[in-house]
């Protein structure tokens, strides 16, 4: 039996993590996202995690570091956006695979949190709570239901806070 290898990305992916993208998504705004992020200073490839099954890229998922100011100060945590799965390979664990490995790393990293824009059903059961339940918000034109959050130190956000997404992000709505 086949399994999922997470790993990150390397430049011969770019082409299959747009496939990735666009086949998720049913349009190209995520697969720009990527492209703007990449061109930024700082990017880095680790952030960028790539999922095989049978030796092919079927999922993606990109990290950005960002912070909740709160009170003043800032909170380190691990911005997970896009992810994205090739829908004929859904229900392998492919994005729970993606979603813990980029827990480690931002474990790794000292990040206090993770966020996540999307389907709240979805990130529940990855372990992700709605941000609101710590008063955390952010700067996406969403609805508050579709923020949500995990922490990866016990009551880093205890006094809530505002996560500015990177204006790349902005540019999606």
């Amino acid at each position: 039996m086949d399994s999922i290898e997470v790993r990150t990305e390397r430049p011969e992916d770019y082409q299959a993590i747009d496939v990735v993208n666009l086949s998720a998504f049913e349009g190209d705004d995520e697969a720009k996202l990527i492209a703007r992020l990449r061109e930024q200073p700082g990017y880095r490839a680790d952030y960028s995690l790539v999922a095989e099954f049978s030796g092919r890229p079927v999922g993606h998922l990109l990290m950005t570091p960002g912070v909740c100011t709160q009170d003043g100060s800032d909170i380190a945590l691990m911005i997970i956006a896009p992810m994205s799965v090739v829908p004929s390979q859904s229900h392998r664990g492919i994005g729970t695979a993606l979603v813990e490995e980029a827990r480690k790393k931002a474990r790794a990293e000292g990040m206090a949190a993770m966020i996540a824009v999307g389907k709240p059903d979805y990130y529940e059961h990855l372990g992700f709570e709605p941000a609101s339940k710590w008063g955390v918000r952010c700067n996406l034109p969403v609805p508050d239901d579709a923020v949500m959050l995990v922490e990866l130190n016990k009551d880093a956000l205890a006094a809530g806070g505002m996560v500015n997404y990177d204006s790349a992000f902005l540019s999606m709505y």
